[in-house]
Order: structure tokens, then C-alpha cells, then sequence
């Protein structure tokens, strides 16, 4: 068990509301698809994972913000953005990091074939802007739609 002073835990509550914000900040982004606004909330360097899947276009290794925050564009160059859906089920704080799970779906535009499934997404955010990426998904799902 962890004990806490009421200092350090009223450090931790302003450190939980700061990711929470830049997190929510981050998922507003997405949504809108505003690339110049995810580059300013991606760090630099950031430590970017997501399962490799060569069958699937968008997902490849990523380092830097702008390659981070061109994602985004990406995935809309390949799936048909009007059958794009994700919803949040959890999003629990925990200082700097962030977890929601929640599910995904779409359509690729090349084959016209649908995935859906589970995902859970691990952020961690450092001096206002996200430094960690860790998504996990149903990538068998999302390659039977692409092939």
C-alpha cells in the first residue's frame, strides 16, 4: 500500500488534471481532423506502438510528432471517414498516463470490407504534450479487411 502526504497527492490530482486535459484536448483534435493541432499535442519524440501489420497500410512505425499526428490523415486516405466510429467505454487518469478502452470500426475504401473491434489506447503526457502512443487493437480484424 502507497501513503501519500496531502502534498503529493494534491500534486498528483494537478498532474492527473493537466493529462486529462491534454488528453481530452487530443480526442477533440482526432475527431475534427485538425493535423496542426495533434502536431502541437504530440511531443517531439514520442514512444509510438502499435502492433506491426504489413497488410494494413496506416500502421507502420512512427517517431516523431508530425509522423505521430500524420496518422490520422492517413487512415482517412484508406478508409472511408464517414464509416469511421470509436467510442470511449473507460478513461481512467492516473498522474501523467491515460487509459481508455472503448471499440473501433470502419471500412476500407480499397475492398469496401468492414472491421470492428476492441481497442485500448495507453497515453502519457509530459510538459502539456503527449510523449507516449501505445494503441492495441484487433489488427487481425483490421488486415481481413484490407486483403
Amino acid at each position: 500500500m502507497t501513503v501519500r502526504s496531502s502534498r503529493s497527492s494534491a500534486t498528483a490530482d494537478v498532474v492527473g488534471e493537466a493529462t486529462r486535459a491534454v488528453v481530452q484536448e487530443f480526442l477533440a483534435a482526432r475527431m475534427a481532423g485538425d493535423t496542426g493541432r495533434l502536431v502541437e499535442i504530440f511531443a517531439e519524440r514520442v514512444d509510438w506502438m502499435l502492433a506491426e501489420n504489413p497488410g494494413v497500410p496506416w500502421i507502420r512505425p512512427r517517431s516523431t510528432g508530425a509522423e505521430c499526428a500524420a496518422q490520422f490523415t492517413e487512415l482517412t486516405e484508406y478508409t472511408v471517414p464517414d464509416d469511421a466510429r470509436a467510442s470511449v467505454g473507460v478513461f481512467l487518469v492516473d498522474g501523467a498516463d491515460a487509459v481508455l478502452t472503448g471499440r473501433l470500426s470502419g471500412t476500407v475504401r480499397a475492398t469496401g470490407k468492414s472491421f470492428e473491434g476492441p481497442f485500448a489506447l495507453h497515453l502519457t503526457v509530459e510538459d502539456g504534450r503527449i510523449t507516449r502512443h501505445h494503441l492495441y487493437e484487433d489488427g487481425v480484424a483490421i488486415a481481413g479487411a484490407c486483403a
